[in-house]
């Protein structure tokens, strides 16, 4: 096995398509079990491979958006970014956790945004690396501060009733099971109505049935592309928020909207949707010919010793899980930003 300066490790990588079936019907109760036990295997293996051609093929901020008719691909994931920010009441000075902050984009267009000090959180070596370096650069290395941690310890890494807020942007479904993660950070957010905890959240909607084959399959093939344990359905996340002990301010399914650009968008890969010139080059590298040249020059890198062993297989996984994501989200079975802001009461000490 080869383990890399950067934190990638090619035994993670290589390892980690195996953690599924490729053929769902022979998807056992044993399968899902290895995946959540080692649920921190599955994210790391998945992010090894795919930090460098998701922040390639789509942007820094790990993410999905609304749109505008109009609005271009950056401006839109930003305006995600602010909207969750905004709704969470975020204030000048205060001290805010990031858990699941990627390569730390959005921890940088919020510390800009609202002023705030931030505290990001990620298992992933890999990304630690890749976060410090950006946030150096971006100048705002005194104002935000990355860490390495598992969110399902968070109060042994900070003790109790320590962040003024904290967010999670598309990355608590990593986590095995919704109470452990959301009942940590109960634990290490403030009581008060003024602290708040918000999420957009990864989860199949109530329309998602798991008797019917194809939306089963649908649900595999996004959680092999994304490095999912365990897709789970809208109404258990919200139950398991009530469950640790938040009080649920407001919850909303914002890919539900009625908005004429779907979020999906960019991943059909059609340059006429573009909605800028500038957009042009993103949507293309999702079409046919985009992830051909791509996926064709990851495998040869790969050869050459360029990108470890097991980097090409991450990437074919992630154009199964993008096909995926397109038809669940045409058909109203999946949302990436099931949106809920919630408090820690008063009385909850």
């Amino acid at each position: 096995s080869t383990g890399y300066a950067d934190g990638r490790q090619e035994t993670r990588l290589e390892r980690y398509t195996k953690f599924w079936q490729k053929d769902l019907t022979r998807e056992s109760e044993a399968d899902s079990k290895g995946r959540l036990d080692k649920y921190t295997d599955v994210v790391n293996g998945y992010y090894d491979g795919a930090t460098v051609m998701t922040e390639y093929g789509w942007a820094r901020s790990f993410h999905f958006s609304r749109f505008y008719k109009g609005e271009g691909f950056a401006a839109s994931l930003a305006r995600q970014e602010h909207y969750l920010a905004a709704h969470m009441g975020l204030r000048p000075g205060m001290i805010v956790l990031d858990v699941g902050c990627g390569v730390g984009a959005p921890a940088r267009e919020i510390a800009r945004f609202c002023d705030v000090q931030i505290v990001g959180l990620n298992i992933n070596e890999f990304q630690l690396g890749r976060a410090r370096q950006y946030t150096e650069e971006a100048g705002l290395s005194d104002q935000i501060t990355f860490v390495k941690g598992d969110f399902m310890k968070l109060s042994e890494q900070f003790g109790e009733n320590r962040f003024d807020a904290v967010y999670g942007i598309e990355a608590t479904i990593h986590a095995p099971i919704w109470e452990g993660v959301y009942g940590e950070i109960f634990k290490v957010l403030k009581p008060g109505g003024v602290a708040s905890f918000g999420v957009y959240e990864w989860c199949m909607t109530d329309a998602w049935d798991p008797s019917i084959p194809s939306h089963r399959e649908l649900a595999h093939q996004i959680e092999i592309g994304s490095g999912i344990p365990e897709l789970r359905p809208m109404k258990l996340a919200r139950q398991a928020m009530k469950n640790v002990g938040f009080q649920i301010d407001h919850e909303e399914d914002l890919a539900d909207r009625p908005d004429e650009i779907p979020w999906y968008y960019p991943l059909e890969g059609d340059i006429l949707k573009a909605q800028t010139a500038w957009d042009y080059f993103t949507v293309w590298r999702m079409s046919w010919s985009g992830k051909l040249v791509t996926h064709t020059a990851v495998r040869f890198m790969e050869m050459l010793g360029l990108l470890p062993k097991g980097t090409w297989e991450v990437g074919e996984s992630l154009k199964v899980a993008g096909d995926a994501l397109v038809k669940a989200g045409q058909a109203k079975l999946f949302t990436p930003m099931f949106f809920m802001i919630s408090h820690k009461p008063t009385l909850a000490n």
